[in-house]
């Protein structure tokens, strides 16, 4: 006999949760099915556990520029145990609140792995489930390169597992993760190799934030090894370190820890889309194919963040779900996402942010003779009495006579925490003369935005 529900939701990540209980308030009959810890990737073993750390990281930083401020710390030293406890202490309270909180909106929680038996029939264990709608949020998977040796190697996953801090490491990517990962480690005290198959860290971001980063990674003492792959890994003889990474190259790197953070896949393996027609991009990443409305193929199927592939961040597929519930069962009718002009944040040491197209997008898509860019790099007043001295750089892209604001691009200290508003701002639809129209708040490096020239 089937369990029958007006909306099952499979995977309890933030996407997921968000739906469910949006569709809940709404008084929807809603299950959700989860076989892993609930909250998804970025609870457990991405957002949240990585901003502590960087957050570690950030203190550490700071407390080595405090001479300049006349304040001394003696035996400045990091206790990993410490660390890694709070954290994973804070992540259970969270898992334990999300429980809380469908337990609170009456949504049914189903532990296991969900499974297609058809188009609209869902297998949970021994169990049978339908719902006139279905949610796919699945998330993604760590990528690994198919190399000898990969089984010494751990994923941004396994970072969270670590029992200590490791005494050397060698991280492969030149991504967002890899580099916030990086980052962390390094000021940590870490010895940091980061492996890049280009130039540059941040490859999909405006060719400013890529120059000054990759110049301050390896300023800030991590080994940036470029234009090279790891190619092996081999258990060290030496006993000083675990492992040697046989590079492209022919150069060799050691380590106690070889991470990699080369990307993320769909995560679709055992959930029975053979048994459906729901199409999938089977030749490329596995991701699941939907149009605007979040919509599958399957009419009354539908799927949302990482697993589709579209904008992997967690602030997305939260809003993507609210609004897909909100039109499935809150009479919103064009309540669908947005996915233009997102905010985005890399905590990499200094921090990054971006809102719009990079500079050579919006050239491509307007045309050079319609572009105007307005540029800033300054010494952020924090670091004018210390030694060093991180860097601060901003950027608005701006299009057309009336110069609206398509694109902008920050990096240095506090920027993660003033991006928010200039998004508003930016989705507003927001002119270079609007932004010179806003007083500015002195001092502040936000100040910086509006009052280029």
């Amino acid at each position: 006999m089937k369990a029958a529900f007006d909306y099952i939701v499979i995977g309890a990540g933030s996407g997921g949760m968000a739906s469910s209980r949006r569709a809940a308030e709404y008084g929807a009959k809603v299950c959700i099915i989860e076989s892993g810890r609930l909250g998804g990737t970025c609870v457990n073993v991405g957002c949240v556990p990585k901003k502590v750390m960087y957050n570690a990281a950030a203190l550490i930083e700071d407390m080595h520029n405090g001479s300049g401020y006349g304040i001394s710390y003696d035996n400045l030293k990091v206790d990993w145990n410490t660390l890694k406890t709070n954290r994973d202490n804070y992540v259970k309270r969270l898992n334990g609140i999300y429980d809380n909180n469908l337990n609170k909106s009456g949504i049914e929680i189903k532990r296991g792995k969900a499974s297609f038996v058809d188009n609209k029939t869902i297998k949970v264990g021994d169990e049978t489930l339908s719902a006139e709608h279905i949610l796919i949020a699945t998330g993604s998977k760590p990528i690994f390169p198919s190399i000898p040796g990969i089984e010494h190697a751990i994923s941004s996953d396994g970072f969270f597992e670590l029992e200590n801090l490791p005494k050397e490491a060698v991280i492969a990517g030149s991504g967002y993760i890899a580099v916030e990962l990086a980052g962390i480690l390094n000021e940590l005290g870490s010895k940091v190799h980061l492996v890049v198959r280009r130039e540059h860290v941040l490859t999909k971001f405006d060719q400013m934030i890529q120059d000054i980063l990759t110049d301050y990674v390896q300023e800030r003492g991590i080994d940036l090894v470029k234009k090279d792959q790891i190619v092996g890994i081999n258990e060290s003889s030496s006993g000083e370190t675990k492992f040697t990474c046989d590079l492209k190259s022919g150069n060799k790197l050691n380590a106690d820890t070889v991470l990699f953070a080369i990307g993320r896949n769909p995560l679709i393996e055992d959930l029975g889309l053979e048994n459906t027609e729901i199409k999938f991009n089977k030749e490329a990443d596995g991701s699941i194919i939907v149009d605007e409305w979040q919509n599958t193929s399957v009419p009354g199927v539908y799927s949302l963040g990482d697993v589709c592939g579209r904008a992997p961040l967690t602030p997305v597929a939260i809003a993507a779900g609210r609004k897909l519930s909100n039109r499935l069962f809150g009479g919103f009718a064009d309540h669908k996402m947005d996915y233009l002009d997102i905010p985005s944040i890399v905590f990499s040491h200094p921090p990054v942010g971006e809102i719009g197209l990079n500079e050579k997008a919006a050239r491509e898509k307007f045309g050079d003779e319609n572009i105007k860019i307005y540029k800033s790099k300054f010494t952020n007043m924090f670091f004018s009495p210390c030694e060093h001295k991180q860097p601060t750089s901003m950027k608005l892209v701006c299009v057309g006579p009336e110069e609206k604001v398509v694109g902008l691009h920050v990096i240095g200290r506090g920027v993660d925490e003033m991006l928010q508003g200039f998004g508003v701002a930016l989705k507003m639809g927001a002119t270079k003369k609007d932004f010179d129209s806003c007083v500015a708040i002195h001092p502040t490096s936000s100040e910086e935005l509006v009052t280029m020239r």
